[in-house]
């Protein structure tokens, strides 16, 4: 790892909004109201890879991912959780939790590249934000 501080990528920053940070992990919010969807994003500088993590860190990032998915099923109606880190485009380790429902615009699909993203209006984004912000 690179001793230099954590730095999140401009897209990720670009495409989404800030939840907060966890204990190792930088929480967003992808700015597309069609899908309930997260980013954990670990603020060790230069990953991009999962096996990269130590074992603690590897540990907590999936404590963290579990913290989020019970967080996401809260919403209710949610048919499955896709949790993938992928870094194809954004090389930056990070890992995608999206809430999926059967009658999603992507549904079956992946979320990835499916029709135009819808931005959350203020009050939606912040009544969604409260409820991943609630332990």
């Amino acid at each position: 790892m690179s001793p230099s501080a954590f730095e999140l990528h401009p897209q990720l920053a670009a495409d989404t909004l800030l939840v907060g940070d966890l204990p190792l992990s930088r929480l967003l919010l992808m700015n597309d109201a069609r899908f309930p969807w997260c980013i954990l994003v670990p603020r060790h500088p230069g990953l991009r890879e999962l096996h990269e993590l130590d074992e603690a860190d590897s540990t907590a990032l999936f404590a963290e991912i579990r913290q989020l998915s019970q967080r996401l099923l809260a919403l209710g109606d949610v048919d499955k959780l896709n949790v993938a880190a992928l870094g194809n485009r954004v090389a930056q380790l990070h890992v995608h939790v999206v809430a999926r429902r059967s009658t999603d615009a992507a549904w079956p699909d992946p979320v990835w590249g499916k029709g135009t993203p819808q931005p959350y209006d203020p009050a939606q984004a912040e009544a969604l934000l409260t409820h991943l912000r609630t332990p």
